[in-house]
Order: C-alpha cells, then sequence, then structure tokens
C-alpha cells in the first residue's frame, strides 16, 4: 500500500480480539464506514508490486484482511488468497461484497507449516502486543514456503498508545522491524517509509517492509 492502515489494501484490527476489547469494537462498529473508505476498482502500486512478485495461482495469507479490498484484487489477479480477520463484521463484509471464503481468526491462531507463496500483513501487526511479536513473526515464517514474501506495514514509532478511535497500537523503529525480520528467518529485500492520515485524523509515519524467507 501507499501509505498506512485508510489505504484501500489495509488490513483490519486483526489479533486484538484476545487482549484489547475496544480496538477490535472500533473494528466492527466502522467496518461499513471503513469499507466504503478502502474502496477501490484496482490495486494501488504497493499491492500491485506484491501481486506481482507472487508465482502464478500463488497461495497468499491475507493477515488481517479487514472488508477483504486486497484479498479480492489478489483474487481477480489469479492468487488464491487466505483471508483472515478478528473482526466479525469485517468479515461479514469480506463475505457478502467479494464472496470471499474470509474467516475469524487471531494471531495465535497462525499455524502449518510451508504453506503461503505470501503473507500481506498489511498494518494489522501493529496491534499485536510488543512482546509477543517475536512469536508472530517466527509462526510467520514457519507458515511460509521457502523462498516466500513475507510483506509488513507498520507505524513508527516507540511504545504503545491508543488512538481518537480507541484504538490501541504497538509502534516500531525500522531498526526493529528488520530485526525481527532477520531473526524470523527473512532477507529484508525492500523497506519504504513515509506519513499518511489516517482513520483518526493523524497524519502518522510507517515504515513498509518485505523480507524473503531464507
Amino acid at each position: 500500500m501507499n501509505g498506512h492502515e485508510d489505504h484501500p489494501s489495509f488490513c483490519s484490527g486483526f489479533g486484538v480480539v484476545m487482549t484489547d476489547a475496544k480496538t477490535i469494537a472500533t473494528y466492527n462498529a466502522k467496518a461499513g464506514e471503513y469499507a466504503a473508505l478502502v474502496a477501490s476498482d484496482q490495486p494501488d502500486s504497493t499491492l500491485q508490486r506484491f501481486i506481482d512478485q507472487m508465482p502464478a495461482g500463488a497461495h497468499v495469507f491475507d493477515l488481517g484482511c479487514g472488508p477483504g479490498t486486497a484479498s479480492m484484487h489478489m483474487q481477480n489477479a489469479g492468487l488464491r488468497p487466505d483471508p483472515v480477520d478478528a473482526s466479525t463484521g469485517m468479515i461479514a463484509i469480506a463475505k457478502e461484497k467479494f464472496q470471499l471464503d474470509a474467516r475469524l481468526a487471531t494471531f495465535h491462531d497462525v499455524t502449518g507449516e510451508d504453506l503461503y507463496d505470501g503473507i500481506w500483513a498489511n498494518f494489522s501487526l501493529l496491534h499485536a502486543a510488543p512482546d509477543d511479536l517475536p512469536y508472530h513473526f517466527q509462526a510467520l515464517a514457519t507458515a511460509t514456503k521457502p523462498g516466500g514474501i513475507l510483506h509488513v506495514g507498520m507505524k513508527t514509532g516507540e511504545g504503545v498508545a491508543r488512538d481518537a478511535v480507541s484504538r490501541l497500537y504497538t509502534y516500531v523503529t525500522v531498526d526493529a522491524l528488520t530485526a525481527l525480520f532477520a531473526t524470523a528467518g527473512f532477507e529484508v529485500v525492500e523497506v519504504k517509509e513515509g506519513r499518511e492520515a489516517g482513520l483518526a485524523g493523524t497524519i502518522d509515519p510507517f515504515v513498509i517492509m518485505r523480507g524473503k524467507k531464507t
């Protein structure tokens, strides 16, 4: 994506269902509004690049799919998305609007080995607890096929804070995110930084990082 969580390819608040009820409640309450906000006829340049990096018919894990826009674009491109989210409101829209086989799940439900050619975790892991991030990255690495691509978008900064619409965020530095990739067994191949306005109305810095499983 070209920005953060309000871009059409954003992945909504996944994984916080077990730890932060306010965050998931926000996504449930604003699911319809959010789906309209992120609607798009074509993938943005960042999602298109990810799609272009996938082999034909690739199996892709959409980790925190939100209303399903990114998975819809992947499916239209001939990929096989596996969209999951922790918001029942988002899952309902992904199923009804795009007829996706979306399912309810949290970060802690990520299991399996060598399942995916790519993982699209686009501004979803920012809702995971800081101490849990190394565990989640390792689980994603295990689920990724050798040579597969992990895409992660995060807000940059330090610490944990709640935004104006009650969502709880974990902020990371670029160096810290690079270390998470490396420790999980991914070679970082792309890094992009920027700033963009989100649902809460603030303009926040972000980083998009991609790694290849070694």
